[in-house]
């Protein structure tokens, strides 16, 4: 890519108070030609909020095929484009992954301006452990492929953080105690806004509290990692506080 190209900016944005972005984020959105939104409607608000005005290209799941050849373009010939997903960092379960990876291909700078991420925020107030986690995203939508990831995961000994839609929470939860059993889980709801709500128990009681009821609002899981099983005295017992796991 020549000297004179433009940069991909790739801003994290509030995924719910609009206080939370940081002053890199607001000089950069302000500086560049163009801004791809996930969603305009809402990406307009947070412009809006902090008095920034600068032209915008609808950018999601349904047109990336067709939008991305244009936007590469764009920066080929010197704009600089700054990606922003509906909320939090793009590229992370969304389709910012798929121009992101065309920009490296064609020698475009890639440019991370880091900020709020739901998966960080539910991780912190999870009170599960965090030195070691893995991120799942949302679990696949057919039964038989959604089952055998779930069992795949039965063994993973990190903890897990999922994102979930709020019709199918009840359904997930359900389905995650009969393949990991009874652990531990931080039901994460409306991080960072006025409702925030975070829920602390086991998987057997949350299905209970969600069964035939729905919820409203973003929802992330934080959900326990398989214990590790040690002999004491002759009996098995587990590393981490709780039951043993079998």
């Amino acid at each position: 890519m020549g000297k004179d190209a433009g940069k991909l900016y790739l801003v994290a944005t509030p995924i719910g108070n609009l206080e939370d972005i940081t002053l890199r984020a607001v000089r950069v959105l302000r500086s560049v030609g163009l801004i791809a939104a996930e969603d305009t409607r809402r990406t307009a608000k947070l412009l809006a909020r902090y008095k920034i005005r600068k032209p915008m290209v609808s950018y999601h799941d349904f047109n990336k095929q067709r939008v991305a050849p244009g936007l590469l373009k764009k920066i080929a010939a010197g704009e600089d484009l700054a990606l922003v997903s509906d909320a939090g960092s793009p590229g992370i379960s969304d389709p910012g992954f798929h121009l992101v990876n065309l920009a490296i291909a064609d020698g475009i700078q890639v440019v991370p301006i880091p900020g709020p991420s739901s998966v960080v925020c539910a991780l912190q107030v999870s009170g599960l452990p965090t030195d070691c986690f893995t991120f799942e995203g949302f679990l696949p939508r057919k039964k038989g492929k959604r089952g055998a990831r779930i069992r795949a995961l039965a063994q993973e000994p990190c903890t897990m953080v999922f994102f979930e839609s709020p019709n199918r929470l009840a359904a997930t939860v359900s389905e995650l105690l009969d393949g990991f059993g009874d652990r531990r889980v931080a039901v994460c709801r409306e991080l960072t806004k006025v409702y925030e709500e975070v829920t602390r128990t086991r998987l057997s009681d949350a299905a209970k509290e969600l069964a035939g009821g729905t919820v409203r609002g973003e929802v992330v899981l934080v959900v326990e990692g398989k214990r590790k099983r040690k002999r004491v005295g002759g009996e098995a017992t587990a590393a981490q506080e709780g039951t043993v796991e079998e």
